[in-house]
């Protein structure tokens, strides 16, 4: 069961040759969920032969123009291909506003449903598998942050164990996989831990970016496998990060760091560092979180099962 992170850009307010604006795509199985998308997404897509016609979901951070702009030509596009089901669109109060003067404005042909939610703290969305969650931040304007995680898988069954307990090879082993429990030799009821080991945990992605430092953050990231965390600026210049409501490399590892996150990826960088001058910011964040690296547009990673 596949699960990839794709960093589609990593710049913070203007895109740059070689640095798009912040952005990136979870594809999970047929799923693919687009967080964020300022101007120029689709050519980052395109670059990593992303299906953008396939978007099962998108998710927005914030009502600042390096993270919607790319909207309207990501919505005019998908009309260009036949697309049965709605695009469920989720974000901050006046997203929907957005998106529908944007289509009137410029008389959008659009042959699919667009289904907008504003999101408020907390769960935006649930399947039997996974959920995705949505938390405040600190910015100039509502923004959140946002949390894929699978849920717990079953544990590990044991044909031994059941043949042992009198449950014969075939759909009631199914059952009990299932939860179900069923009935063994002489009509004694098997339940399924007693065939089963204990459940696993599954696969997390989380996406924080334009926010002051919180330490609730940390509560949010808790243990996911990839973290992609703003952290525009160097230590140096904490006070036009306070300024400006942004975080340095350094608050950004110290959320890593009490989320107990497997890796943490910076992103979100301001324009007024080179690519040289990005190892500044990578220095700072590896000193609280040795884990830390500089993400770059293009970046893709496979989280495997752990088991």
């Amino acid at each position: 069961m596949n699960f990839e992170i794709f960093v589609l850009g990593t710049g913070g307010m203007m895109p740059l040759p070689g640095r798009f604006l912040t952005s990136a795509m979870v594809r999970r199985e047929g799923d693919l969920f687009l967080f964020d998308c300022g101007e120029g997404t689709q050519i980052s897509l395109k670059m990593l032969a992303l299906k953008w016609k396939k978007i099962s979901a998108i998710f927005i951070t914030h009502m600042h123009a390096d993270h919607v702009t790319g909207l309207p030509g990501m919505l005019m596009l998908s009309s260009q291909v036949e697309r049965d089901e709605p695009l469920h669109i989720y974000g901050p109060p006046r997203l929907k506003e957005y998106i529908d003067q944007t289509r009137r404005i410029l008389d959008m042909y659009i042959n699919y449903e667009i289904v907008v939610h504003t999101v408020s703290e907390g769960r935006v969305l649930e399947t039997p598998e996974y959920t995705i969650e949505a938390f405040k931040l600190d910015h100039t304007k509502p923004c959140f942050g946002y949390t894929l995680r699978e849920k717990m898988r079953p544990g590990i069954f044991f044909p031994e164990k059941a043949l042992a307990l009198g449950v014969p090879q075939g759909p009631l082993w199914a059952k009990l996989q299932s939860g179900t429990p069923v009935e063994g030799e002489g009509g004694k009821l098997i339940h399924p831990h007693e065939v089963m080991g204990e459940s696993r945990s599954g696969r997390g992605f989380s996406f924080v970016t334009d926010t002051l430092y919180s330490p609730k953050i940390a509560h949010h990231v808790k243990g996911v496998d990839l973290l992609l965390c703003e952290g525009m600026f160097e230590d140096a210049l904490l006070e036009s990060a306070l300024e400006k409501k942004h975080m340095t490399a350094t608050q950004a590892a110290q959320i890593a760091l009490d989320g107990e996150v497997e890796k943490m990826g910076l992103i979100h960088y301001s324009p007024r560092y080179n690519d040289w001058e990005l190892k500044r910011l990578l220095k700072e964040a590896q000193e609280i979180f040795p884990k830390s690296f500089l993400a770059r547009d293009g970046m893709v990673f496979n989280i495997p099962l752990k088991d």
